[in-house]
This record gives structure tokens, sequence and C-alpha cells, in this order.
């Protein structure tokens, strides 16, 4: 967590230095050493945050380092918000008199932040000596910047990997069906062909080693393979050691020894030994762990592409080196390994627990806990049920003392330590700001799931992203969060039709593992109602419940920079919050307060101090004028709705000070009022310069002009939400003559005289909804030549009769869904149109006389649901008669009928798989 400190920190001073160096007047020279001594720091850091587990005199160093670097960020802050105005070019005799009676009122501050900043310099010096020493110390780290303990480190990982391969076939579950998929892949069509790869992929220790070799050990595989080789790529990749391994490995096949000078020639001419013994022979070679692509690029061209039937097998954590490996060069399959099941996940865990005998009743509950934190991973399974068998069964007190310290016991039990080694693997392999956003992450509870919406704004509004020309924070923000994923440390746990509905989660081990390290270096905690105690000072704050109750040192929370609160409803107030915020100082340099979802009317007057907020997430109804005196405030995110009496609540929008346009950091505004504000608000939009989400409602025909004035500033926007305040209401937005051309989701509730003649122009347009439009021609004539649109949907939006979707129409959509299209009789897919569209969702549509014709074109559709549709459309699709639908849709693998009504959505009913 060091070399994260220091690399956020670093990024700050080069900035300062290089942009903003008139704004640091008397401590420029401290702010240089600072920077100085810890730039020679930061290449020995990641060495140190990797192996501080292994020495504790590195532990505690690599906290010193975290801690000096927190508090030099804290002292920056303060000083830029301070005495930034100073140096704000003002003329005149105002000007000056301005300049000089700030300097006299700020005199204390300023000496005393000075001050501050000489004692930094001071610690920064200690830190500095102590780091020296270590590189000296060779039994600590080495001149080439490795380690001992890194060195023991891959030594036992190594033997996990070789145990894993040591186990025999009766002792594995869940095994068989992936290896005799992977094994007929293997040997399938053994004509001469092309050398292919199948790479293994997915989370350290789900077993993909294990798997891959139960299929190199296979007989038929034996039998097809003459020549092969095993060789463990590792994250301490050294090519030359492999290359040999592979030279002995070959030759060993054939009952010969390797020449002596093998040992001593170079990479090259290795590499040509391989390919000279390979070119003419069908081989088998596994590289087993790679972690990088660029160590597949020097590994690859060792192997010949001799059209002999030759195959690789690659076992990687990394989804992008995975698909790297099958599409370069060779081509092939990526193998993604599933978790265990349910069922597979006992039977591995009671077998290796109970030695084949039943779990004794009193333990089931506790057994299924456990088992549930494991989440299919055959490496917990197996080591906590290690733990487990030593226990006596009759003690239950023992079991749960397991149950309730899985997270400590990782330091105290041997087993869980290993463990705990291998899944940090993936951790220390990610850069700085990949591992903050992690670790971040680790404050969210257990069986909490986030969409990546979500987290994306909390970690750009925290200042984790990393600046990238020609990308949005936000993108890149995706950017990191798909490389979580494709790392395998993020999980699916949920697919939504959308890919920003989709819910993802950390595996609850390695959570625990990961807030046990946020929790050394004061990133990051959670306090909940039965630890409510912060008993040292911390960065990242998740409160669940117990605000009133919380307690610590006012010091303790100086430094906080995110607040989240997660609450049981109305257990958490404006007024505790309020109180809060005053017995802890107010909390000034706070980034993000987020307590989205509580029932809270209003904004408590002291959030309007704090100088660094950048994000707030919340309920409230309005907003207060001081808001706009945060000038860094970035995300506002307010959501006021009321229950109307229809199925789902309507969101009103929040109100909001006609100045909102004073927030020129804005970069996301969601959802607001224009009924309260009228044009005033409506132009003041046209400031946001840097939005990227806007979200307008209660919109009339007044408000048009203005707004469509403002839309056409906005040239960064992403998201534009627009809603009227009636379903009856025009919503005129017809006048803008110039949309963001970057806009790539467009949600437009109100009627609509005709589809504006911006909306078919929008290029990069991915999701368009309409809502009310009650269109009365076929809008999809102008929509269906957008080139990126995914998903689109009608709600009460078309008054035709027919919708005809022509050929080539739609080339990348994935969903179609249509609402209360009352009068809607047919809709016609011509050939070759939607070629992509996976999932068809047709509700209230009574009219409808038959299922969509041309729908048996869509080679990729996954799923059709109807929802309360009409008598003879649901006639064809139950009867088996001639003029029967079913044949229409047989090719796709759901189709589901169900029906709504003010209870809901009813069971559906599966009529097709």
């Amino acid at each position: 967590m060091a070399e994260s400190a220091v690399g956020f920190l670093l990024e700050k001073l080069s900035s300062l230095l290089l942009k903003e160096a008139n704004l640091l007047g008397g401590i420029r020279q401290d702010v240089a050493f600072v920077q100085a001594e810890l730039q020679s720091m930061s290449g020995f850091l990641r060495h140190a945050d990797a192996i501080e587990d292994e020495a504790d005199g590195i532990k505690v160093w690599v906290k010193q380092v975290s801690e000096v670097a927190y508090d030099a960020e804290d002292i920056l802050d303060e000083y830029l918000y301070r005495f930034a105005d100073l140096h704000q070019p003002r003329r005149g005799l105002y000007g000056r008199l301005y300049k000089i009676a700030n300097a006299i009122k700020t005199v204390k501050s300023r000496r005393r932040i000075a001050s501050e900043l000489r004692g930094i310099k001071s610690r920064v010096s200690e830190v500095s000596d102590r780091h020296q020493r270590y590189q000296r110390n060779s039994s600590v780290v080495s001149e080439r910047g490795s380690s001992s303990s890194i060195a023991a480190q891959s030594a036992s990982y190594q033997l996990q990997r070789d145990e894993a391969r040591l186990l025999q076939e009766s002792q594995l579950v869940g095994v068989e069906n992936p290896k005799q998929e992977l094994v007929g892949w293997l040997i399938k069509d053994q004509v001469p062909h092309n050398v292919q790869v199948v790479a293994v992929v997915g989370v350290g220790g789900l077993g993909k080693t294990t798997l891959v070799n139960q299929v190199y050990l296979d007989a038929e595989v034996n039998q097809c393979f003459k020549h092969r080789a095993w060789i463990t790529a590792s994250q301490s990749f050294d090519l030359r050691g492999l290359l040999v391994k592979i030279i002995e490995l070959l030759l060993k096949g054939i009952g010969q020894q390797v020449p002596n000078e093998t040992h001593s020639k170079d990479v090259l001419s290795l590499k040509e030994d391989i390919i000279a013994f390979l070119c003419d022979k069908q081989y088998l070679i596994v590289v087993d762990d790679l972690w990088s692509v660029e160590s597949w690029d020097c590994l690859k061209n060792a192997f010949p592409n001799n059209n002999c039937g030759s195959r690789l097998m690659v076992t990687t954590r990394n989804v992008e080196v995975a698909s790297t490996t099958t599409r370069d060069l060779f081509g092939g399959i990526t193998f993604p390994l599933k978790s265990l099941s349910y069922e597979e996940s006992w039977k591995l865990f009671s077998a290796r627990t109970f030695q084949g005998k039943s779990c004794p009743s009193h333990l089931m509950e506790i057994s299924e806990h456990i088992l549930k934190r494991c989440m299919g991973l055959p490496l917990a399974i197996v080591t906590i049920s290690g733990v487990l068998a030593t226990k006596d069964t009759s003690k239950i007190n023992d079991w749960e003392m397991v149950r309730h310290s899985l997270g400590v016991e990782f330091d105290n039990n041997d087993k869980l330590r290993n463990m705990k080694k291998i899944l940090l693997l993936s951790f220390n392999d990610l850069s700085y700001q990949l591992k903050s956003c992690l670790l971040f992450m680790s404050m969210f509870p257990e069986d909490w799931s986030c969409n990546k919406y979500y987290v994306t704004r909390l970690w750009t509004a925290q200042g984790f992203v990393q600046e990238m020309e020609g990308r949005t924070p936000e993108e890149v923000g995706e950017l990191y969060f798909n490389e979580l994923c494709n790392r395998s440390l993020l999980q699916t746990v949920m697919e939504g039709s959308d890919e920003n509905q989709n819910l993802f989660c950390i595996h609850d081990l390695l959570r625990d593992i990961i807030l046990q390290k946020s929790k050394d270096q004061n990133f990051a905690m959670v306090a909940t109602e039965g630890n409510p105690f912060v008993r040292e000072s911390v960065r990242h704050l998740l409160v669940y419940k117990t605000l009133e109750d919380l307690q610590g040192d006012r010091n303790n929370f100086s430094r906080l920079r995110t607040l989240l609160l997660s609450s049981a409803k109305g257990s958490i107030s404006s007024s505790s919050i309020s109180a809060f915020f005053s017995k802890y100082g107010g909390l000034r340099l706070l980034k993000v307060l987020d307590y989205e979802g509580l029932p809270t009317e209003t904004i408590p007057e002291c959030i309007t101090k704090l100088f660094n907020l950048r994000l707030g997430d919340t309920l409230i109804e309005e907003l207060p004028a001081e808001i706009t005196q945060l000038h860094r405030l970035r995300i506002i995110n307010v959501f006021h709705s009321i229950d109307d009496g229809s199925l789902f609540e309507k969101t009103i929008g929040a109100r909001v000070p006609k100045e909102i346009g004073k927030l020129t950091s804005l970069q996301h505004l969601s959802s607001i009022q224009a009924s309260e504000g009228g044009l005033d608000l409506m132009r003041s939009l046209g400031n946001l310069k840097q939005l990227r989400v806007l979200g307008v409602r209660q919109l009339g025909a007044e408000h048009g002009p203005a707004l469509c004035s403002s839309i056409e500033k906005l040239s960064h926007l992403r998201e534009l939400v627009m809603e009227t305040k009636e379903e009856v209401e025009i919503l005129k937005v017809q006048g803008i003559a110039s949309p963001p051309q970057f806009l790539q989701r467009l949600f437009m509730y109100g009627r609509l005289e005709m589809l504006p003649q911006w909306v078919p122009n929008l290029s990069c347009l991915e999701v368009l909804q309409l809502r009310w439009s009650k269109l009365q021609y076929v809008p999809l004539e102008s929509l269906q030549a957008l080139p990126n649109l995914q998903h689109l949907i009608f709600d009460k939006a078309y008054e035709g009769e027919e919708l005809c979707v022509k050929t080539g129409g739609f080339k990348k959509l994935k969903n179609l869904v249509f609402f209360s299209l009352g009068r809607l009789r047919k809709v016609k897919v011509e050939q070759g149109a939607m070629p992509f569209l996976q999932y068809i969702w047709l509700e209230d549509c009574k009219s409808m006389e038959e299922v969509p014709s041309g729908v048996e074109f869509l080679s990729h559709l996954k799923e059709i649901v109807f929802i309360n549709m009409g008598d003879q459309l649901l006639t064809r699709l139950s009867s088996s008669t001639q003029n029967s639908d079913l044949s229409r849709v047989k090719h796709v693998p759901n189709v589901f009928i169900s029906s709504r009504d003010a209870a809901g959505l009813h069971e559906k009913r599966l009529i097709l798989r």
C-alpha cells in the first residue's frame, strides 16, 4: 500500500511543481525535497509491499512511508485550499488591498502549514535513511532488487503447484467433465493442421493446474502426442531457463541427455534448437501460470507452426493473456474454468473435513456458512477443510472460532497463510492505481455486489484514476474495472441485459485478505453495530447503521477522504450526519460522501463547507444555494421520487439552485427538477462544460429552447435524460442543431410531435429509450442505421400498427424492448437485420397477432419474453396446430410467457428450452 500512497502523492507533487509552482511560494523547496526523496524510494516500494508479511521490519517501514505520504497529501490539499485564492490575478487598488488583507489574515495558517511541512520533510528523511539501510542489507534485498523472502515465496508457491499435479483423480471433484471436453478438443481432427492453443483461464486457486495436469496425463493424450513438455512460467518469468527446461523434457522423452553446450547458449540459439527438434513432429507443450502478454510474446516464437496437429495449453489468471494466446499466430479457444457448484463444493468439503463420514447435525449450519464463503474455490475449500479436519467435532466453540475469525487465522495458521500467499499473487502484480481501486472495494460488505458504473464513479471522485490523453476519467475508470475482471479479481455474479447492469463482487476470502491489508495501512475500514470503534486514523470509512454510536478519537477522522453511509431505513438521518461532522471537526478533507438511499429530505449545512468534496449521492429533495461554493464538486447524484400509485415510484428530481452553473467542475448532474429553477436554471446548465451525465425532470414546453441551447454547449455529454412533467406534455427538443457528438445513452420521456432530426445522427449512441412519445410514423426507418446502437426501448412510444426492420438494420443491436404499444399488430424482421440480437421483451402489446415474423433468422437470440400479451398471440404460441408460432422460436434457448398486475410480475412460465 505504500507504493499506492507514494505513487498518488508523486503525481500530485509533479503536477504542482510543473503547473502551479506559483501557488507554492515559500514552501516550494520543501515540496521538491519531499518529491525527490520519495521518488528515490518508489522502485523499492513495490518489492516492499509484496514481502511485508514476511519481514516485520519491512512491514513497519511500509506503514511509516504510507503515513508520511498521507500526511503530506493532506497538508498540500489544505494549503491549496487556503491560499490558492491569493495567487489569482486581481487588478487595481481593490485587488492589491484584497491580497494584503488576506495575507495578514492567513499569516498564522501559513506558518502552521510551513511548520507541518518541515515536519514531513524530517519524517521523509528518516524513512529514506531506513530505506538505505534495507537496500544495503543483503539478507533483506539483494543488489538486483529481489529479496530472499520473495525467493522463499516463489519456492513455496512452486511446491504448491507441484503438489497440485500430484493429486490423484480420485481425490478431485468437478474435474471429469471439463477434462473430457479438453481431451476431446486436443485429439480431434487428427489430419495435419496448424498449431492450436487452448487457454484455461480463471482466478487463482480454481484448479487450473490440476485440471490441465489430468489432461496432460490422460492415456489418449499420451498416445496422440509423443513429444511433450510442461513448463511453469510464473511471475518471475525466466525465458532462458524455460527454454532449457523445454529442451530437457523433449530430449528426455526420447531417452537422450541434454548436451553440455545447451546450458551456455543464448536465447536465440535455444529457440532455434527447439524449432529444429519440433519442426516435423506432433507435439504438446503446456505453459502453466502465464502472467503477461509480454511473457507470451517472448516465448511464442519457439513453437513452430508445422501443420502436424500440434497443441499448446496455457493456464492463466488473466483473460487478456488467454485471448491473446488463442488469437496470436496459431488460433484456438479460451476455456474459462468455472467455480464448483454447491453440490460439488459440499462433496469436496465433506470428504476432506469428515473423511467420508456425514457432517454432524450440530455442525451443519457452521459448515454451510464456511462453505458459502469459499464460493466454489477448490483451493479455499481444501485448505479450510484441512484446518477443520484437525478440530474436535464435539467442540462446537472451536468451529465457531474458525467461522468468525478466518481473516485473523490467515496469519496464524500455516495452511491458511500459504493460501493467502497464492491469492495475493494477483494483487501484488497490480499497478498502484489498481491496488488502490481494489482495496477501496474491500470496504463493501460481505455478499455485496456492485455495478461498474457505481464503483468507477467512486474511484474517479477519489482520484485513483490516472489521466489518459483522449479519454475521460470515467472511461479510464472503466478500463481499470475491466482489467480487474480480466485478472479474475472481480467475478460476475449476475448478468443484465445491458453490460452496465452486470453485477460483480470480490471473492469473500480475497476480500478478507485485502481488507486486513487495508486496515494495517489505515487505508480503509468498516464500522458496524458490532464493532463501531475507529481506533486509528483512516482514509476511507464505511459506516453500517451505527453513525451515532461511532467511537474514536477526533484525530482518527482528520484524514478521512471517503465516508460511505449504509443504513437500515431511518437509522441514519440528516441530524445524525450533522452531529457526526460537528463532533469530529468538520471532516474538511472529505472527497466522497455517499448516503444514497437514506431517507434525508435536506442536505446538512455542514456538507456545504467541504471544499474538497467531489461526489455526493443522496435521495434528498432540495440542494441549498450554498452548494455552489463547492467548486471541486464533480458529481451530484440526487434522486427524489414520489409514489404516484403506479407499479414503480416516479422520479421527479431534486430542486437545485439556478446558480448551479457556478460548479464548473461538475461532470455528473442527475436528477434535477426543471420546474423550480425555470429558464434561468436551464440557461445555467450551459456553463457546465465538463458534464458527462445530465438528467432533467419535470420539463415543460417553455423550457425547450433554453435547454436545447445549453445542451449544444455540452460537448462532453455521454448520457442525457429528459422527462416532462406529465405523460401528455410535449417534449420540445427539436431545436438542438449541434448535439453532443459522443452521446452514448439517450432517454426521452414525453410526447414527441416527431422524432428529433438530430437523433439519427448520434453515431456513438448505444442506448435509446423513448417513453410516452406516441409517434404516428414508423421511427425504425430513421434509427436502424445507427452504427453502435445496442439497446432500444419503446414504452408507449409508437401509435402505428406495424413495424419493419429492414435488411442490414440495427447491425449491433442486442436488446429490443417494446412496452405498451397498444395498437401494434405486426412486427417484421427481414433476413439480415439485427444479426446480433440476443433478447426480445414484449409487454402489454395486446394487439399483436403473432410472434414477430422473421424471428427465425435471428441466430444469436437467447431469450424472448412475452408479458400481458393478447389472446391471439398466446394461442398461436401454445398451439401445436398448423398455425402455431412455435416453429418460429424453436431455435431460441428460452421463451417465457408471464403476466403482470399491481402485485408485480408473476412467475414466468418457460415454454421452450
